[in-house]
């Protein structure tokens, strides 16, 4: 084929191709669009042609335009740019995340009849990363028992029983907790248990950020909107598409960005910092905080309207303390998944009374904590009381876990004299009512342990 023939057929192949090109007249006007351009931008051909370059919004050419020097583009002068990394504005006003290689164009005279640029669409790309991100999440919280939380106690099966029936609602849901006790896994738990969890799960940190940064990082920002905006730069609310956002530490967020995310929950619309154009809010919120929000809006640091807006589904997350009964299984969870521990490093009855008998101010989090400090400190063997933090070990309640047995002696061997009941009092308070060490004190089945509890009547604080 020759050259003419070649020519003839050259705009089919343009139209061809995946990435998406256009032509620049030395005047900075398009005079030439492929079909993929049209295709990633959402324009028209006739909205573009004839049209400044500028039309496409793209933050890095404008940019390049301040620095340009002999010419009006800065192109001109560098004469050619390989893969930069820069953000076009679509016709519905949402970012396109590019890649972009342009050159200029000459004729056999060397003289400059224009440039020619190539996109490489790479917001696919950022959606397939976000996803990954989420996916690493889950399988860094995954666990046999619920979406990460470990623990069967009733309070959180009811929990669970709770986060299953707010995962199918599009409403709101705040979820309150004290400071450890796994609120980021239960807002990812709504997420995977919801008709949204094929769909971006965003979070947000409301208290790591001040007023200005906290609402451009919920809502965006248009290139130039204040000083050091030299990017276009999607929010949250815009990542999060027809998902979930999730803002951790609602209570932190200042009144006047209150105001703008009940205008956004009520019109299920927001515009970036800088720009008048509308965009869409699909996702569904949820929120988190360790805070009393009533007692915020009587001290009016939280606004009663807001509150209510939020605070459609909430969920309670109980601390640690008011589920021990939860506590063996936690720290057998941590041990197991600590690859400085094993089962013969287990705590011994007397560190595991020591456990229970702590108030755990830190909630999960802090045992953790605790049991990753006996790790480092401990040589090898079970885990023992001096291996526990200094305020951990240090800590001891007046009243034996057992108020029958409040005056008995806790002996190596099992004392002779004691009938059946008291044998098994004794050996869930020596076993800090661990039901299996019980059951190898006495020499019996668990399930012995279960019947005979129920046959004496026993109730005791600790459990499982």
């Amino acid at each position: 084929m020759k050259d003419q023939e070649i020519n003839l057929y050259l705009r089919k192949v343009i139209d061809t191709m995946n990435e998406g090109l256009f032509l620049i007249r030395p005047d900075g006007t398009i005079m030439l669009v492929n079909d993929a351009l049209l295709r990633m931008t959402g324009f028209e051909r006739e909205e573009l042609l004839d049209k400044p370059c500028s039309v496409l919004g793209c933050d890095d050419c404008e940019r390049s335009r301040k620095l340009g020097k002999q010419h009006w583009c800065k192109l001109f002068n560098t004469r050619k740019e390989n893969r930069k990394n820069c953000h076009f504005i679509s016709k519905n006003g949402s970012y396109l995340h590019v890649l972009k290689s342009a050159s200029l164009l000459e004729n056999e005279n060397g003289e400059i009849i224009g440039a020619v640029e190539t996109l490489t669409d790479i917001s696919e790309l950022d959606r397939k990363e976000l996803k990954i991100q989420e996916l690493s999440l889950k399988l860094h919280h995954e666990d046999e028992r619920f979406c990460g939380f470990v623990g069967k106690s009733s309070a959180m099966q009811k929990v669970y029983a709770l986060i299953k029936k707010a995962a199918q609602s599009d409403a709101p849901v705040i979820i309150f907790g004290e400071s450890g006790t796994g609120k980021e896994l239960a807002a990812q738990a709504i997420h995977e248990l919801s008709p949204r969890s094929d769909k971006p799960f965003v979070q947000l940190n409301c208290a790591a950020l001040n007023d200005a940064l906290l609402e451009s990082e919920l809502f965006g920002h248009v290139k130039g909107a204040f000083t050091g905006a030299y990017r276009h730069r999607a929010g949250r609310f815009e990542e999060a598409g027809d998902g979930d956002i999730f803002l951790d530490e609602i209570g932190d967020v200042p009144l006047p960005i209150q105001v703008k995310l009940l205008r956004v929950l009520e019109t299920r619309s927001f515009e970036r910092v800088g720009d008048s154009l509308s965009l869409s809010m699909n996702a569904r919120l949820i929120t988190a905080t360790n805070q009393n929000l009533q007692e915020l809006v009587l001290n009016k640091k939280f606004r009663e309207d807001f509150f209510f807006r939020i605070n459609v589904i909430p969920v309670h997350l109980p601390p640690l303390r008011d589920r021990k009964e939860d506590l063996h299984l936690l720290v057998e969870h941590f041990i197991n998944i600590n690859p400085n521990l094993d089962k013969t490093e287990y705590p011994t009855p007397e560190t595991m009374r020591k456990l229970v008998e702590y108030d755990w101010p830190g909630n999960v989090r802090e045992l953790k904590s605790a049991l990753e400090y006996a790790a480092v400190v401990k040589e090898a063997g079970p885990m023992q009381p001096e291996h526990l933090p200094p305020q951990i070990g240090a800590f001891s309640k007046k009243n034996c876990i057992f108020p029958e047995i409040q005056q008995m002696v806790i002996e190596d061997t099992l004392p002779s004299d004691l009938n059946e009941k008291d044998q098994l009092i004794y050996a869930l308070n020596k076993s800090s009512g661990n039901k299996s060490e019980a059951a190898r004190i006495l020499k019996v089945s668990r399930g012995t342990i279960h019947n005979r509890i129920r046959k004496h009547g026993i109730e005791y604080r600790i459990y499982e």
